[in-house]
């Protein structure tokens, strides 16, 4: 009995496939305010809020009345690879 052996093959999961299947720990994830995601990124607010509102940066959280933040490990994964970058819609 001869068995294909390359139908059971296990590759590399995306980072993607990863968090649907293990969920970010967003207890353990620092917020970013907008000086820190502007320093790290290099990019102005008004072009945040345009990439963001074209679902191709990370989404922002609000934080308070008058405040919002960004979770530290979704603008680590916008600046690992920019161009491919796609935002949940959650």
């Amino acid at each position: 009995m001869k068995s294909d052996i390359s139908q059971y093959s296990v590759g590399a999961a995306s980072a993607v496939d990863a968090d649907r299947i293990y969920p970010k720990d967003r207890r353990t994830d620092r917020l970013l305010r907008k000086p820190d995601v502007t320093a790290r990124t290099g990019m102005s607010v008004s072009a945040i809020y345009r990439l963001e509102t074209a679902g191709r940066f990370p989404r922002r959280r609000r934080i308070g009345l008058r405040s919002v933040a960004w979770y530290e490990s979704d603008i680590d994964e916008f600046i690992a690879d920019p161009s491919a970058y796609r935002s949940d819609t959650g």
